[in-house]
């Protein structure tokens, strides 16, 4: 029986519609609304949530806990709130805050896994020698600044929508069309940390369900890194190099045919290294400039190195830029696997293994507009699209869906330390994102479909 409430849970309710807006909202109540809203939207408010969310674990696979608490927080605001059970571990959190049904859907959207997990036996050597306190589930404060692991990306993102939610709930406003604030699992480009358990825990799989069960909407605005308005986001592609040699022992080396395939995969990446660098220039566009890099090098057995492996395998992150195909892109990197093989004379295989397109919303859509409006109240300047971006979130799995989508976030609060910088949140930007998304929900619920529709 507990098992069907909790599927029954993870679909959208029907409630009786409210009785549509007598008179539309004006700019002046709009206005007063977004103050009335922000009023309640403090730093301290800000720094317990992002407290509240940081210290619970949640790396891609084991976001149920998470989104359970997310779910509590915003049934308790008096919200439509329903956690999404994806599996055991795996779950997603939605609320609606309804419209009268006359105006569009808005989607608040942030992802709540985390790229690591906080457990030394998984983490290190590979993050560093060992986990420095921002890179464990375990909040601090420090004046402005939260830090522990993912409390700036993605876990201070998604504080502001949860925050937004919860104050928008407060004041209980009449609008016209549904806000939906969702939290999905899976968002980071990361596989399963359990090899024997189920493959498709990562890129974008809590979005995509929340998709399929229903929760659909009009528009979207994604909050993930980066002080400006995006309308656009790079795809990515891995692939996997497999690097041939020859299995035989260290005692015979001198009396056997010897080739070793870690000697040769070091050519390969190095190769590889300098190729990868001219990627983003063969395919830069006005606002991506989609980078690649060998992130793993597998070969041999580390209890037995006296003998070498028969093969090595090499596997690269490729971005791609929107408008670009995965095919083309694996025809790309094959022709010069092909052509590497031939100069170093070895038979490398080259097999595309991940495929996510990269995505466009055309920048005159409405959600875009209405973004980059609030972009430029908030910091009392004219918006300037940033180029050179190579970051992929689960804006593509919404645009790929039809729902046109902005990318809005706050600028990192550490620079020079890419760690660092994912697991450090200012409460300060924070304030500034809510205020952004505050203005976009208010902008867009308050109107009839026909104001919207582009």
């Amino acid at each position: 029986m507990t098992e069907l409430m909790t599927e029954a849970m993870t679909e959208p309710m029907t409630e009786p519609m409210t009785e549509p807006m007598t008179e539309p909202m004006t700019e002046a109540e709009r206005e007063g609304l977004v103050r009335r809203a922000l009023a309640a939207i403090t730093e301290d408010r800000l720094r317990e949530a992002a407290v509240d969310v940081t210290a619970i674990a949640s790396p891609t696979g084991g976001e149920a806990p998470l989104a359970r608490r997310l779910a509590d927080r915003l049934a308790a605001a008096g919200l439509d709130a329903h956690l999404q059970r994806i599996d055991d571990g795996q779950a997603s959190a939605v609320a609606r805050l309804r419209g009268d049904g006359t105006g569009p859907d808005l989607m608040l959207y942030a992802p709540i896994d985390t790229l690591t997990t906080g457990d030394p036996d998984l983490d290190v050597p590979w993050i560093g020698p060992a986990l420095r306190p921002d890179m464990r589930p375990e909040a601090r404060c420090d004046g402005p600044y939260v830090s522990g692991l993912g409390a700036g990306n993605p876990k201070g993102h998604a504080v502001c929508v949860l925050v937004v939610g919860e104050a928008l709930a407060e004041l209980r406003p009449t609008l016209a069309g549904d806000l939906l604030l969702a939290f999905g699992a899976g968002g980071m480009p990361a596989n399963a940390v359990d090899a024997a358990g189920r493959a498709n825990t990562g890129h974008g799989v809590g979005c995509s369900f929340l998709l399929e069960r229903g929760w659909h909407p009009d528009y979207a605005v994604i909050a993930k890194p980066g002080d400006f308005v995006a309308h656009d986001e790079v795809g990515l592609c891995w692939f996997e190099i497999v690097v041939p040699g020859t299995h035989t022992y260290a005692g015979s080396r001198h009396r056997l045919p010897y080739r070793n395939p870690i000697v040769t995969a070091a050519e390969v990446v190095t190769r590889l290294e300098g190729w990868l660098a001219d990627h983003p220039e063969r395919h830069r566009t006005a606002t991506a400039a989609p980078q690649g890099i060998v992130g793993s090098v597998a070969g041999g057995w580390e209890r037995m190195p006296s003998v070498t492996p028969a093969a090595c395998r090499i596997r690269l992150d490729l971005r791609i830029a929107p408008g670009t195909t995965p095919l083309a892109t694996k025809r790309e990197v094959t022709a010069y696997v092909r052509r590497l093989s031939e100069e170093l004379d070895v038979a490398l295989t080259a097999e595309m293994v991940l495929a996510i397109p990269g995505t466009s919303t055309p920048p005159d859509n409405w959600v875009v507009g209405s973004a980059v409006r609030a972009w430029e109240s908030v910091n009392g300047r004219p918006h300037e699209p940033v180029d050179g971006n190579s970051g992929a979130t689960d804006a593509n799995i919404l645009r790929a869906r039809g729902i046109p989508t902005a990318r809005v976030g706050m600028p990192k609060a550490v620079s020079d330390d890419f760690a660092l910088g994912m697991n450090t949140v200012d409460v300060r930007a924070m304030r500034r994102l809510c205020e952004v998304l505050l203005r976009v929900a208010v902008d867009t619920t308050t109107r009839t479909r026909a104001e919207t529709n582009d």
